[in-house]
């Protein structure tokens, strides 16, 4: 069993920490999660794609999320590295209810859409956050809770890049009030561990 310490660190944006049990199942299954890991930089690389697609005058936005597409296309290759190393073949995963459950409650729209859109990016950004350091404190291969540690900041700014455009294209009072909304939905959205060992389970 997995020792997690019940003082972890909080992170900002997000309502509640990840479970004990999540640290447990995932250590157990370290390749599963890797191969979920390259789908999730395969996803964020996507969203933020999306983003400038749709929202190609915003300039500001199209900047940063440049730099965000490129920096999770990169962490793609890196997790796929790995993916090698441990003879893991990329393949698809079925996958949990989190992705699509935060999916839906981006409104449909204007300018609530743009709003929800950054914001649930943002949250999920944030418990990749978490959740990469919570692998990278208890991982027993030193070398892969070392690559799980050096991923943390990038994911750190990556939240924090979706939160400044929030703040940066609406009034600081409604991107709160909607984030404590859609936070704890993110929140709900954890209550049940999956049966399968994901990065959002």
């Amino acid at each position: 069993m997995v020792a997690v310490s019940a003082a972890q660190p909080r992170i900002q944006l997000l309502q509640t920490p990840t479970a004990p049990a999540w640290v447990e199942q995932a250590i157990a299954h370290l390749d599963t999660v890797l191969l979920d890991h390259s789908h999730c930089e395969r996803k964020a690389a996507g969203v933020a794609l999306n983003l400038m697609c749709r929202y190609p005058s915003s300039e500001k936005l199209v900047r940063a999320l440049t730099a965000i597409a490129q920096e999770e296309l990169s962490h793609f290759e890196l997790v796929n590295q790995w993916l090698e190393r441990r003879q893991v073949s990329l393949r698809p995963l079925p996958a949990p209810p989190y992705g699509t459950g935060l999916s839906k409650q981006i409104r449909r729209e204007e300018p609530g859409r743009m709003l929800d859109s950054l914001l649930v990016a943002a949250l999920i950004e944030a418990r990749s956050h978490e959740r990469l350091g919570l692998l990278a404190a208890h991982c027993p291969e030193p070398e892969l809770a070392q690559f799980y540690r050096n991923l943390m900041a990038s994911e750190a700014r990556h939240y924090g890049a979706y939160w400044v455009l929030a703040t940066t294209y609406f009034d600081r009072e409604t991107v709160n009030a909607r984030l404590a909304e859609l936070s704890a939905v993110e929140s709900t959205l954890l209550l049940t561990l999956h049966p399968e060992p994901r990065v959002h389970s």
